[in-house]
């Protein structure tokens, strides 16, 4: 455990960094305001998948206010090399929707506690053992739980490329749908009568884990094939990434985090949804069907609509679709939340990537400037928009 701190009178914080993330988790107790990609079952799964691998330094944050010792902030990180260049960044990995510190009562709540916050992490980065060339904090919200996420109030910080995909549904489901474009909603209908002509027909949300492990492993075949149809790279089936789904449905189906659906004929899977929820919020993290033997009742669409009817009768009011901006999501009606980008260089070596990191923010916030150096360099509308 590294500790780095300071007191000249002004606002001040304790840091230390540790590698062992359940001795972090301990330290920290009630990650209470945590989104749902923060929570322990969520980092258990992470920590526990990628700690071991060789490129990948698991390096957690934990700041207090300096002089009371109260809880500031957690921030879940981890350090590793690319091209040389020793990088900050989220226990992400490209599977983690939304990154965000979890924040203790003494979390700062305005920019200039922020900017203290940062100056004390910076310099306490800058001081690790081995060192660190550069921070990037991507996909962070801009708020948790109704408080503001202090990295997003720094100096730099910018709009992310992604964002966040919410419906809120409300109290009465039925009153929901008719939100719906009309030509959606009978859709929806026309699916559900094609799919249940079959009497073996079935949707369930799968409590059991060994149940939910072989549907996940269909997940997998399905997704599989379906980016080798599309040409596209795939890293979700490789060994490191299946082994952290693994590790998220074994231990959460049957305590809820962890929401897997499906859609049934008989033993045949036409269709997966897995998502993972937090009290009245549900987020969607993997879909896949099994083609086009089964296009004809829209099955993508059909287990999303299916899983969100389950569980507003059990209590979600908060269906977030999460990032990619794809078509089907607009006809659900969804609201864009907005994410942000921070990154900074804590050496030499990493102020061009900063100075390109901060250009490419200041890019998103001039779309049509964007979209011209993207047709100047030959670059195809993003597939997500399609």
């Amino acid at each position: 455990m590294l500790r780095f701190a300071r007191n000249d009178g002004k606002i001040n914080f304790h840091v230390e960094f540790t590698g062992d993330w359940r001795r972090a988790k301990a330290r920290w107790g009630d990650p209470a305001d945590a989104t749902p990609f923060q929570s322990w079952e969520w980092l258990d799964a992470w920590y526990g998948a990628f700690a071991a691998i060789d490129h990948v330094e698991p390096l957690i944050a934990i700041i207090s206010d300096a002089a009371t010792g109260e809880h500031v902030a957690l921030l879940p990180l981890i350090r590793r090399t690319q091209n040389g260049i020793r990088i900050i960044e989220p226990a992400d990995l490209d599977l983690t929707d939304y990154n965000a510190p979890l924040l203790g009562p003494a979390a700062p709540r305005d920019v200039a506690a922020a900017r203290a916050l940062w100056k004390e992490l910076r310099a306490a980065l800058r001081r690790l053992p081995g060192g660190a060339d550069l921070i990037r904090l991507r996909k962070m919200p801009v708020e948790t739980d109704g408080r503001p996420n202090p990295l997003a109030l720094l100096d730099g910080a910018g709009p992310c490329a992604l964002n966040g995909n919410l419906v809120t549904s409300g109290e009465d489901f039925d009153a929901w749908r008719f939100t719906l474009e009309r030509t959606v909603r009978k859709e929806l209908e026309r699916s559900w009568r094609v799919f249940t002509r079959d009497s073996a027909a079935a949707f369930e949300i799968i409590t059991e884990r060994d149940d939910a492990l072989r549907v996940l492993a269909t997940m997998e075949a399905q997704q599989g094939d379906r980016m080798q149809h599309l040409g596209l790279n795939f890293v979700l089936n490789d060994e490191t990434y299946a082994a952290f789904y693994r590790n998220l449905v074994s231990a959460n189906v049957g305590n809820g985090y962890a929401v897997l659906s499906a859609l049934t004929v008989g033993d045949e899977v036409v269709a997966t949804l897995l998502g993972i929820r937090q009290g009245a919020r549900y987020v969607m993290v993997r879909i896949s069907n099994a083609g086009d033997k089964w296009s004809n009742c829209s099955p993508g669409r059909l287990i999303i609509e299916r899983t969100m009817a389950a569980l507003h009768s059990d209590g979600v009011r908060q269906f977030d679709f999460s990032i990619g901006n794809y078509a089907y999501k607009r006809r659900f009606g969804v609201a864009r939340t907005p994410l942000v980008d921070f990154s900074a260089a804590l050496s030499w070596r990493g102020q061009p990537y900063a100075l390109r990191d901060r250009a490419a923010r200041w890019l998103r916030g001039h779309p049509q400037l964007a979209d011209r150096i993207k047709r100047l360099m030959g670059k195809p509308p993003s597939r997500e928009e399609k």
